[in-house]
């Protein structure tokens, strides 16, 4: 599974340091002779730690997979699944924070990869497709779309006549600084259960899963 080899890459107490950012229990024991010695470690832990707490749904969705395919190595899930809920509520504070602004979630990220260069906030549209992970064709509607706005503008490129530098306007600016704002605020009442220990804890564990995805 896809979900086994990502998780493989983290240290069973890492593993243990993400689950620990959503409130858990473990579930029910299961039959391990066919399991990995790693993940038997990891699961024993996990069961360990967590048995007689809070229980999540993931817990419940874990514990049923665990009751239908004994077979199967579930342990990637008790990570892997709880990280794409957590994104589902990401997703949904980035639109509150940006919809006070008239933003949408695409309009923010092309304004940020701006302003994040400095002044004077221009980028090439190449640089914003290496930065924003889209296809030419997709930053170019996005662009239309801002410049519509008048949150950036299209200059000319001093060092290729063909070329463009896509700028943010000083309304860009304002509203890029006002819905960042907006955004930070939304993610700290997200990890409002999570101590300054934990944070960092939690940080180092998802950097080791996201690096390989980087090309760092």
């Amino acid at each position: 599974m896809i979900e086994e080899r990502i998780v493989g890459s983290l240290a069973p107490q890492a593993v243990n340091v993400v689950i620990r950012a959503s409130p858990t229990t473990a579930v029910a024991n299961s039959s391990w002779e066919n399991r990995s010695s790693g993940t038997c470690l990891l699961m024993s832990r996990i069961l360990m730690a967590y048995r007689g707490g809070m229980q999540d749904e993931v817990d419940r969705l874990v514990a049923a997979w665990q009751r239908e395919r004994p077979d199967l190595d579930v342990a990637p899930m008790q990570v892997l699944s709880r990280i794409t809920r957590l994104a589902l509520h990401l997703d949904r504070a980035r639109r509150e924070a940006f919809a006070n602004q008239g933003l949408e979630t695409s309009d923010f990220d092309v304004l940020s990869a701006l302003r994040r260069a400095g002044k004077p906030y221009q980028l090439s549209p190449g640089h914003l497709v290496q930065q924003t992970l889209v296809t030419s064709g997709t930053m170019t509607h996005r662009v239309d779309r801002l410049v519509g706005k008048e949150l950036v503008e299209r200059l000319p490129d001093p060092a290729d006549r063909r070329g463009v530098l896509v700028r943010l306007t000083p309304a860009g600016r304002s509203s890029v600084d006002a819905a960042l704002t907006a955004l930070l605020g939304r993610e700290q009442d997200l990890l409002a259960n999570l101590g300054t220990e934990a944070t960092t804890q939690v940080v180092d564990a998802l950097r080791t899963l996201s690096l390989p995805f980087d090309g760092s």
